[in-house]
């Protein structure tokens, strides 16, 4: 499933107008139910599309990526924000560098199908997960975008993705914001 990761000299394209317009992070967010207590991790947060939209609701965000560089763009956008509550994690999303139930929600926008193990990630997120949490994960329809996003053979459809979301764990409801995305809402399956 891995394809390509971004590439971080285009981080800010990811916070255009336009893509703010195709993706509101209020509406998006509003469907993990945030609580001003809550520890958040943004998995694949990337340059913070959704870290700081986030970080304005809730006690702690975890910035977890792989990329030191897009991290990096993130701490600026933080600064100018003068956002304090977020914990930058370098880390792959199959080995999250986050304790056992940690956070209460979590988000993965646009990198399931950058991921090699999505079952061994989907474990760590299961891992880090409070039994009570939820998560959104959120990636391409496999459908040509002519102005984003990956090829159209790298996308996940949604039903492929939601069967191996369900066979590890997870209770799963899809949404839709527009036809270029998808979103599931995962809930554990505690056994």
């Amino acid at each position: 499933m891995a394809g390509h990761r971004f590439n971080p000299e285009k981080a800010e394209k990811l916070h255009s107008p336009e893509r703010t317009k195709l993706l509101p992070p209020d509406q998006i967010l509003s469907m993990l139910e945030l609580g001003p207590s809550d520890h958040v991790a943004d998995l694949g947060a990337g340059s913070g599309f959704f870290t700081l939209p986030i970080a304005k609701q809730v006690t702690t965000v975890y910035a977890v990526d792989i990329e030191p560089k897009m991290l990096d763009v993130l701490k600026g956008r933080a600064e100018e924000a003068e956002v304090d509550n977020v914990e930058f994690v370098i880390s792959d999303l199959e080995n999250v560098q986050l304790d056992d139930n940690s956070v209460d929600k979590a988000i993965n926008a646009f990198v399931a199908h950058e991921i090699p193990d999505l079952p061994k990630a989907l474990n760590e997120l299961k891992r880090i997960l409070k039994p009570t949490g939820q998560a959104l994960l959120l990636d391409w329809a496999p459908v040509e975008h002519p102005e984003a996003g990956p090829p159209a053979h790298e996308r996940i459809p949604v039903e492929k993705l939601q069967n191996i979301v369900e066979e590890n764990g997870f209770q799963t409801e899809e949404r839709s914001i527009n036809p270029n995305y998808y979103i599931l809402v995962l809930k554990p399956i505690n056994s």
